[in-house]
């Protein structure tokens, strides 16, 4: 199976790689972008999953252990 984690900061903690972005955009005439957020996308396959509910349990603990940091990140998980 092949998983995919997308990580954001959580609304109301300062991104301020996504003010960067914003800024840039800006620069090169785009001023009606607004509110960039900037995250990370995580890809990975794994192997021996007994089924798709058993490999999203195991993806949500390697998100709460270790590909997020839940305090001032939020995930998304896709398994297929």
């Amino acid at each position: 199976m092949r998983a995919k984690v997308h990580v954001f900061l959580k609304p109301g903690v300062l991104d301020v790689q996504g003010k960067a972005v914003e800024n840039a955009l800006h620069g090169l005439g785009w001023p009606q972008v607004d509110g960039v957020r900037v995250g990370k996308t995580i890809e990975f396959d794994l192997k021996d999953a007994a089924d798709k509910a058993a490999a999203e349990a195991q993806v949500k603990d390697m998100c709460e252990k270790l590909l997020a940091n839940t305090v001032i990140e939020s995930y998304r998980i896709e398994v297929a």
